[in-house]
């Protein structure tokens, strides 16, 4: 059985206004439409937390610094044994204003309680646990491609 995996890696960043504790929310309307953190692709030669850096930065115009780390979304796909791996990422300390809109879609501030009631077609419910709770560190979700069936999310903790 070859142990290489078809994966394609990412990155999520929960960025937090330390006075207000609101967090920056991306209503993404390219891919992966619906509310979720700003986050992106890791290109080859850079670190995932570097990308996660980069990334913030080109959907938000926020300079982030001081990442945290907050654990892995690990998705598989049930047809081809695919990944898709997001890294995640939250952190209180960042410069610059907000770009209201990108390509990408419209960025604002929500309250996290707020935020923890939406539910949305990419499923953000699914994956906040992860940047709330401590001892979370994974979570692990199967999907199809030729199908809407849903599959359990386990969630793993330390």
């Amino acid at each position: 059985m070859p142990r290489e995996i078809n994966a394609e890696v990412t990155n999520m960043i929960m960025i937090q206004d330390p006075e207000s504790k609101k967090v920056v929310v991306l209503n993404r309307r390219l891919s992966w439409c619906g509310l979720s953190f700003p986050g992106g692709h890791v290109e080859r030669g850079e670190s995932f937390y570097d990308s996660a850096v980069r990334e913030a930065y080109e959907e938000t115009g926020l300079r982030v610094r001081d990442l945290r780390f907050c654990g892995v979304i690990n998705w598989e796909c049930v047809e081809d044994g695919s990944r898709y791996i997001v890294m995640l990422y939250k952190t209180d300390r960042y410069e610059g204003e907000l770009i209201p809109e990108t390509e990408e879609g419209e960025n604002f501030f929500i309250d996290i309680e707020e935020l923890q009631k939406i539910k949305t077609d990419n499923r953000i419910e699914d994956y906040l646990p992860l940047f709330l709770d401590a001892d979370l560190f994974e979570s692990y979700e199967k999907y199809s491609k030729k199908s809407d069936k849903k599959y359990p999310v386990v969630y793993y903790r330390t």
